[in-house]
């Protein structure tokens, strides 16, 4: 049983691997539920193209944002080649962004962070999908040099305080793949009660982590409709033809 390694490869070609296909399919399975809920008019995914982390979601206007032409090109995805330090959206104009490993491929985490921040509503959504350097994936140089291009991984706990400094206020923060990153298929089988036995005995020692955060500004509150209050009306007392015959009938016997 040997462990894939990122370094010589590229990342398209070691996401095709059986443990890029896990790795993926956790992934989606936590975008799907992150963002099923969300509502809006804006959407915006930055990176990573061969997931579709909107694709649950029911906001009308999604776009996918890529620093690089993406290969292959996503079909059926509206596609926005732009700098992710400098995002052609005005101040607070969408409603959710997501970004599956962005900060980790981004030549600057902080400046992309700063222009999530500064592009999402109050009360915006950002969730964030990362590798946990605290895990065996994590440990192994090799995987955190070749899929980490252009830094290191960044875990939970800094990834919180760096939203805690804008702001935001991290609403709910999973973990997934604790099976080692494997070469076969085989051997990944094999390995997968450890998914199991890592949600229950070790649960954030997964390979990777999903974090919700909401962009808090302060002063702000949100409105909730202004209902009037109406007095109950009282109850009208109608006295059929009948019931007053009957009264007339009985005073005339007395």
């Amino acid at each position: 049983m040997s462990s894939t390694s990122l370094k010589n490869d590229s990342l398209p070609d070691w996401l095709a691997t059986p443990a890029g296909e896990y790795l993926r399919a956790w992934e989606q399975s936590y975008f799907d539920r992150a963002v099923v809920d969300v509502f809006g008019f804006h959407a915006l995914q930055l990176g990573f193209p061969v997931l579709d982390a909107l694709q649950a979601n029911r906001i009308p206007h999604r776009w996918l944002g890529c620093d690089v032409h993406p290969e292959p090109w996503p079909l059926g995805r509206d596609v926005l080649l732009t700098n992710y330090e400098a995002l052609p959206f005005p101040d607070a104009s969408l409603d959710l962004l997501v970004l599956p490993h962005t900060l980790e491929l981004s030549y600057d985490p902080h400046a992309t962070l700063r222009e999530v921040e500064r592009v999402l509503v109050p009360e915006g959504r950002v969730v964030i999908c990362g590798f946990n350097p605290n895990s065996l994936w994590g440990l192994s140089k090799s995987c955190k040099r070749g899929f980490s291009q252009v830094g290191d991984f960044i875990g939970q706990r800094r990834l919180r305080d760096w939203l805690q400094l804008l702001s935001f206020e991290v609403e709910s923060t999973s973990f997934g793949c604790y099976r080692p990153a494997v070469k076969t298929e085989r051997w990944l089988r094999r390995l997968d009660w450890m998914d199991e036995a890592g949600v229950r005995w070790w649960p954030i020692l997964g390979a990777v982590y999903g974090m919700v955060a909401v962009k808090r500004v302060h002063g702000m509150r949100l409105m909730s409709p202004a209902w009037k209050r109406t007095a109950p009306r009282a109850a009208t007392v109608v006295t059929t033809a009948s019931h007053t015959a009957s009264r007339t009938g009985s005073k005339g016997l007395e």
